[in-house]
Order: C-alpha cells, then structure tokens, then sequence
C-alpha cells in the first residue's frame, strides 16, 4: 500500500508538469502541443524499446490493439482538450475540473471492479470523497469569483474551456479503469515495458497528426509558422521535457501504482496530479494562493489520506458482474 501511494505520488508530481505546456506556450494550437509532446513521447520510447525488447515481444496482437485504444484515447484525445481549456480558461478551473477525477473514478471503479478488487464500504468511503469534493468547490470558487471581477474576461470562453475540460475527465476515467484492467491482469508483465509500448503505438498517431495539422494549416493559409512555431527552442523543450518525465516515467510509475493498489483507491490518488499543477500554475503566477485556496488544497490532502486507511472488502457474488 505505501509502495503503491508512493509510485502515485511520483506519477502526480510529473503529470502536472502538462499544465504548463498550454500556460508557457499560449499562443500554440493545443493541437500542435498534443501531437507534439506524443511525438516527443514516441521518439523517447524508440531507444528504450531495445532495452525492453524480450518483453515487448511477449505482447500479442491484442496487447498492442489495447495500447492503441489507451495511447488514442488517454493520451492525444485527452491532452488536445486539456490543452485548449487551460487556454480558454486559464490554468486553476481545468485544474479542478480534472480534480474531480479522484471523485468519479472512485465511484466508477467501486462498482465496476468489486469483483477484482474488493468493494470499498461507501459508507467508509463517503467521508473521504466528501472532503476531496469539498476541496475541489472550495477552489473552484475563488477562480469563479476572479472570473466575475474581471471586466475583460470572456463568459463564452470560460465555458468552452470547462466544456473541453469534462471531456478531458471523460477521457481519463477510461484511461486508468482500462489501463488497471490489463496490469492486474497481466501481473507478470513489467509496468516499464507497459510504458513503453504506448510510447511505440502512439509515434505513428502523432506523427500522422502532425501531417495533418500542417497540411491543414497550410491549406487554408494559417499564419502560424510551422512546423515548430515562434519559438522553436521553447517548443522542442517542453515537449522533450513533458514526453521523457510526463509521459514516459510517469507513466511507469503509474503502472507501479495500478499493479499495487485497488482500482479505487488509485483513482483517488490521481488528486496528486490535481495538487501538483495547481502548485506549478501558482508558481507561474508568483503569488501566494489565497485562503480559500488553501483550505481547498488541504481538504484534498485530508480526503486522500482518509482513502488510504479505508481495507477493502470481499465482494458478493452479486456485485462481482463489471460494468462495460
């Protein structure tokens, strides 16, 4: 269990480094940072895939199809929407958007995989989600109330950006659900590996909507200056940076995690990633967050810490049927 929180943590801290591609690149499409940073992620995994090689040939034709729909689905569909709503609504609203993940993987997985898993008593677990919803609204509701005192911000706007971040949320409740189905599964595999095949799978995606997006922009004489933008040295950075730690290694570390811990709790532990980008997003900012931004912070805090004391249970025959 402390192995398992542990590894989470580590995946936290590097996947809220990809809130900071769309707030220090703002004037780059999100879906130019989405096909860059896989493509970054692709190129990453070429070498290390002759270091995993012997595993990576003990995956068979569905190993690899699964990957796909994971590297499509969790990876480019999830980080194109991510990236336009932190633009559209600045960084702390899809920040908390996102936060609400923990909350509702929670309560997908405590039915869907109660079988595997065990079931976690709603009753034990209430306490827990309350506090992270708690912590998520208190948030929430500083950026809104900044939101009504600018005279300047586009309402329109902010709503596309939450919009694109529900479907972000949608995007990631699929991925870690799917992705611990086939860990748990397959126990004997290594997570690295694992890792790595995403990594294969999603160069060719990338590199195709690379194509796309270039031949796209230039069909219709858009100004933007590819294929690396502005500023090239920035762009090639982030998305090295973001590919080899976001991507690859927390990738790795969150396999670690699936293969430790219930489907569950492991939702809720995607709360560090929430915490992380919003210490990033205040950095950037360079103030201090406010009161009620605290307390939010550490409600969150509270509420995981209260889930990882909560044993899971044996299921009953009656709720050992997943959902599809």
């Amino acid at each position: 269990m402390l192995t398992g929180t542990l590894y989470a943590l580590a995946a936290g801290l590097m996947w809220g480094l990809v809130f900071l591609g769309p707030l220090l690149l703002p004037d780059y499409p999100a879906a130019l940072q989405s096909v860059g940073r896989y493509l970054a992620f692709g190129l990453i995994a070429l070498p290390l895939a002759w270091l995993d090689r012997a595993e990576l040939r003990r995956l068979s034709r569905a190993d690899w199809i699964e990957a796909l729909k994971l590297s499509a689905i969790g990876n480019l569909l999830y980080y194109v929407c991510l990236a336009a709503a932190i633009q559209r609504a600045g960084g702390p609203l899809p920040t908390m958007l996102i936060g609400t993940l923990p909350v509702v993987i929670a309560i997908c997985a405590n039915r869907r995989n109660a079988g595997r898993d065990g079931r976690l008593p709603w009753r034990r677990l209430a306490p827990s989600l309350g506090l992270i919803a708690l912590g998520v609204a208190c948030v929430n509701q500083v950026e809104l109330q900044a939101l009504r005192a600018d005279p300047q911000a586009d309402a329109w706007r902010y709503a596309g950006g939450a919009l694109l971040a529900l479907i972000a949320v949608a995007c990631w409740t699929w991925y870690p659900l799917r992705n611990a189905d086939w860990l748990r599964a397959h126990p004997d595999r290594s997570p690295r590996a694992w890792a790595t095949a995403q990594g294969l799978v999603t160069l060719p995606l990338a590199a195709l909507g690379y194509a796309l997006l270039w031949g796209g922009m230039r069909l219709v004489d858009n100004p933007f200056p590819m294929p690396l933008g502005p500023d090239p040295l920035r762009f090639v950075g982030l998305m090295v940076a973001i590919g080899l730690f976001a991507s690859w290694l927390g990738t790795i570390c969150w396999n670690q995690a699936s293969q430790r811990l219930p489907t569950v709790l492991a939702g809720q532990l995607i709360v560090f990633e929430t915490l992380a980008a919003l210490s990033y997003a205040f950095i950037l900012r360079g103030h201090v967050p406010p009161a009620l931004t605290l307390s939010g912070i550490a409600l969150l805090i509270a509420g995981v810490l209260w889930a990882t004391q909560v044993k899971p249970e044996p299921a009953t025959t009656a709720q050992t049927q997943p959902l599809t």
